[in-house]
């Protein structure tokens, strides 16, 4: 079975920063797209930042310059640092991904980690 597992959420007080990881564990080959995307409470789930199996990476609007996405491939791991946080930005963050196994392609999603930006 693959798993992807976030970790990094938490309190932080606005203007700081969190960095998120997500560890995708099983019989991978390859792992394409990542992504991380936010759901608070109320709201849709909406895609925060992307990064291609070449590295590129795409953000929406309200974290660009804010928030960085990076991937570590030999650990099967992805980071999303995040700065200058806002109260906006509290939500459950979840790590979502396409991954090459034996079977084939996957989707897989994370359990999600909370962040709460708050004074």
């Amino acid at each position: 079975q693959v798993q992807f597992v976030e970790s990094g959420g938490g309190l932080v007080q606005p203007g700081g920063s969190l960095r998120l990881s997500c560890v995708a564990s099983g019989t991978i080959f390859t792992i394409y797209t990542m992504a991380w995307y936010r759901q608070a409470p109320g709201k849709q789930r909406e895609a925060v930042a992307s990064i291609t199996n070449d590295g590129s990476t795409g953000y929406v609007d309200s974290v660009k310059g804010r928030f960085t996405i990076s991937r570590d491939n030999a650990k099967n791991t992805v980071y999303l640092q995040m700065n200058s946080l806002k109260p906006e930005d509290t939500a459950k963050y979840y790590c979502n991904g396409a991954v090459r196994t034996q079977g084939g392609r996957l989707e897989v999603w994370g359990q999600g980690t909370l962040v709460t930006v708050s004074s």
